[in-house]
């Protein structure tokens, strides 16, 4: 099939199953899979008893589950499978805009390319301390801290931020078979670099440090450089109620990496798709390259001390993430679940809303199926 990108979603173009290598039926069983599969987190977003789910999913105690941005509640499963850029299925109201909790990261994982195409940041092997504009990167630890670092989840930065200190994940994993026993348990900080670990605390010191490089918010940024030339529309990035800072005498909301306290992104299901065939298409749309190749590449290249895990993108490396995905899959996901896959051997993108965590797998597997 020719290199299609999309214009606007009312004339986004679609292909007939068995046009694109499905079998129709099969195709269809794709979306009755989800439905059957629906994630298990209220659609209020909050359960009978006034937990937040964001936070109540990973046990989290008093007074660290305080919500401090904006929350939403979500709708039913949608999803969308593209083929060669052109939709081939499509289930649920695709254009309303959700949570998706952190899907962010991987947005901040593509900011963090544009910051090194512009000269903004030099190396991702230098300090973080040589270009902060506060008191985050003072100390020996910290100040041994690189951008790489805290790309690959790997920093063990230590602080307080928006009233979050970085202990209240500790011991926290993510990815399928993750176990949270020991979140927030106190624990050894090893030397930066060194040690894996899911801490949304340390991924919002990311955002902030890449506010001060670009000096402006990151939404703007994103829309300018990334949104409105692939023509992804109806989107929110929600920081918190307490992260605004002043930088250049402007005041400035800090974006979150997800949801866990409430705000991150709001963004409608075909905007995520646009986003995922972008990188898909190694970083061009229509042409012109976006997102520097080269940094397509790094982005995606495993974490030596965690090889499931690039710069905010998740990878399948050898098959360990989702066994029914081809091993050069990536992905972004998000709890609750939201889930871009880019299969790229095969031009494939899927976006599913709402899934069940337990049946990600399977609806990877449903999809390879409905391929001829």
């Amino acid at each position: 099939m020719s290199l299609y990108h999309p214009a606007e979603d009312k004339n986004w173009a679609c292909t007939a199953p068995q046009d694109a290598g499905f079998d129709a039926a099969a195709l269809e069983a794709v979306a009755a899979f989800h439905r059957d599969h629906e994630s298990e987190w209220p659609r209020s977003m909050y359960h009978p008893n006034g937990e937040y789910v964001g936070t109540a999913y990973i046990d989290e105690k008093p007074p660290y589950n305080t919500v401090i941005g904006p929350v939403k509640e979500r709708g039913p499963p949608a999803g969308m499978v593209l083929k060669g850029g052109r939709i081939v299925q499509q289930w649920g109201d695709v254009a309303r805009p959700d949570m998706t909790f952190s899907i962010a990261k991987s947005f901040l994982g593509v900011l963090a390319g544009l910051a090194v195409e512009r000269g903004l940041i030099r190396s991702l092997d230098d300090r973080v301390a040589d270009y902060a504009r506060d008191d985050g990167f003072d100390g020996p630890h910290n100040g041994a801290i690189t951008w790489r670092h805290l790309l690959q989840q790997t920093s063990e930065w230590e602080g307080t931020l928006w009233d979050k200190p970085d202990s209240v994940d500790h011991n926290r994993q993510a990815g399928p078979g993750a176990t949270n026993a020991a979140k927030g348990d106190a624990r050894t900080l090893r030397e930066p670099g060194t040690h894996w670990e899911y801490n949304d605390v340390r991924v919002n010191r990311l955002s902030l440090s890449l506010m001060q490089v670009f000096r402006q918010p990151l939404p703007e940024v994103l829309d300018a450089a990334i949104m409105t030339p692939i023509g992804a529309q109806n989107w929110v990035w929600h920081g918190y109620f307490n992260s605004t800072v002043e930088i250049d005498g402007r005041a400035m909301e800090s974006v979150s990496g997800g949801s866990h306290w409430g705000g991150g992104f709001q963004i409608p299901t075909t905007a995520l798709a646009r986003f995922g065939l972008l990188v898909s298409r190694n970083g061009r749309w229509n042409g012109e390259e976006l997102i520097p190749a080269s940094w397509i590449t790094q982005m995606l290249a495993p974490c030596p001390v965690h090889p499931v895990y690039g710069f905010m993108w998740w990878l399948n490396t050898n098959g360990a993430l989702f066994p029914s995905a081809p091993h050069d899959s990536v992905f972004a996901l998000g709890a609750g679940n939201n889930v871009i896959w880019i299969d790229r051997s095969n031009d494939l993108v899927l976006v599913a809303r709402w899934i069940h965590k337990d049946h990600i797998d399977g609806l990877i597997a449903c999809t390879r199926a409905a391929m001829r």
